[in-house]
């Protein structure tokens, strides 16, 4: 038998170490992988692209560090995951939350600052190309309270709900023909009730009580069938249900006007299931989640289950950031920061929450978490790292895999997709 010595070079000629070969296997192999599976899904190159925005901060919050500019546009590929850093689409002052209308062509960022117009946040409006990711400033309007921090639009595509946590208040913005934001049609400012600055839930040796010196309204969004709006105050450990009046804007008391949570434990944000009867909640200062059932018609809230978001056994503090469900909603997914985890439950054909572990989001402080919507991967957004994390998701156990990919990013505050 002729035996053949097989050399294999690099690009300038030299022979290849066995490290450096099998790198070169190992990145082929996963080309050739990324190849197949895009064929197999009968995509073109330009299909598996899917264009995402994230906000940032360029002023330090909550301990991190202020290394944004703005809104950025990135592409993700919707085989592999990665995302690719287009360009910063948009300057803007602390757009720590993004939401997309319901027709894709506009999209709405809060503005965390206190010293707009007189003591206010702001939020401002952007037309946007859903060929090219482009934004187009159309206006800056005052949020009616400090701090905004959370903001959506109502599933008419007529207006948008924003929470400002420093100012203890929520606001209804009318969305124009033009895209653009108009003077608040409501306002409202919580008042009174507040909290234990201890919280009932924490774990032993937890000293997370940060939210407790007034009212904090923490998120605002309307609940499937855009009947009710609801919204959190961190700081009364409140969820207040509102009637909505699409044709006005205003917000009324439902029947039941709020429900409280344990004292002191803080609700942060909260999620629908996708049947529109189940909510669950984010305590940031006690680490749980409540899980509530949601009556469409009364909009009256029952309490159901409260399970934490930590492994058994932990003792210290932690903080909670963001919650998401799977796209089948099957699982869902809780941030811890200080504890850098995605907490990990699975969904019950009756609503409850199982705890089945937890993975490292690999970086500092995950603010925001998001699922693609093809469902397959969940990013994080590492506020004190700058970076964003990427993990596949098993939709069968619910389990996430890290993808390998680190997209930098100076202090990520939120990740979004167009639809």
């Amino acid at each position: 038998m002729i035996k053949q010595d097989l050399q294999h070079k690099n690009a300038f000629g030299n022979k290849l170490s066995r490290r450096e070969l099998l790198k070169f296997s190992a990145a082929f192999a996963a080309s050739r992988a990324t190849l197949q599976a895009t064929r197999a899904l009968g995509l073109s190159k330009d299909d598996r692209v899917r264009l995402a925005y994230a906000g940032t901060y360029n002023k330090p919050i909550d301990g991190g560090g202020g290394n944004g500019r703005g809104i950025y546009l990135f592409k993700m590929d919707s085989i592999s995951g990665e995302l690719t850093l287009v360009k910063l689409a948009a300057e803007a002052r602390n757009p720590s939350w993004l939401s997309i209308d319901p027709s894709g062509r506009y999209l709405y960022a809060v503005n965390e600052i206190s010293d707009y117009e007189g003591g206010s946040g702001s939020v401002s409006a952007y037309a946007l190309d859903a060929i090219s990711g482009e934004l187009r400033l159309l206006n800056v309007v005052r949020s009616e309270g400090a701090g905004p921090a959370h903001l959506s639009v109502d599933a008419s595509g007529k207006y948008v709900f924003v929470a400002n946590y420093a100012g203890g208040s929520v606001a209804v913005l009318p969305i124009q023909n033009s895209g653009a934001l108009g003077p608040a049609a409501y306002s409202h400012q919580d008042k009174d009730s507040v909290g234990s600055t201890i919280p009932s839930d924490a774990p032993a040796g937890s000293f997370a009580f940060s939210g407790h010196d007034k009212p904090h309204a923490h998120t605002i969004q309307a609940a499937p069938g855009n009947r009710f709006v609801l919204h959190t105050d961190l700081g009364q450990d409140r969820i207040y249900v509102h009637r909505f009046d699409a044709s006005t804007g205003e917000l009324t008391p439902a029947n039941t006007p709020f429900v409280s949570l344990a004292n002191g434990d803080g609700p942060r944000h909260f999620v629908f299931h996708q049947n529109g009867k189940w909510l669950y909640s984010l305590q940031e200062e006690a680490s749980t989640v409540v899980f509530f059932l949601f009556d469409p018609v009364t909009g009256s809230l029952r309490s159901e289950q409260t399970i934490s978001t930590l492994p058994a056994g932990f003792r210290g503090t932690s903080f909670t950031s963001e919650i998401v469900l799977s796209i089948d909603g099957r699982f869902l997914y809780v941030g811890n920061r200080l504890h850098d985890t995605i907490a990990i439950f699975s969904i019950h054909q009756d609503g409850r929450l199982n705890y089945i572990g937890e993975t490292s989001t690999l970086g500092d402080y995950p603010r925001h978490l998001s699922v693609e919507p093809g469902g397959n991967f969940l990013y994080a957004c590492n506020q004190r790292s700058d970076d964003i994390t990427s993990f596949r998701i098993n939709k069968e156990t619910g389990q996430l895999t890290f993808t390998g990919q680190y997209t930098a990013l100076g202090s990520p505050a939120c990740l979004i997709f167009l639809p």
